[in-house]
């Protein structure tokens, strides 16, 4: 797994659970729903660079 993407995953499931915690608190449903978007891309991001490593090995 590279770490550059692995950082890009890292970091995109912490900018959306903050974005969704954020729109959470002022009730800004739409923008929660962009956070948990960009929080679910990061999880899926991340599985997807662990199943490249698995198969490396």
């Amino acid at each position: 797994m590279s770490a550059g993407e692995r950082a890009k995953a890292k970091a995109e499931q912490v900018v959306g659970k903050t974005v969704r915690k954020a729109a959470h608190a002022v009730h800004k449903e739409t923008l929660a729903a962009k956070g948990a978007a960009l929080e679910a891309r990061g999880m899926m991001r991340g599985a997807k660079e662990r199943s490249k490593g698995s198969f490396k090995h």
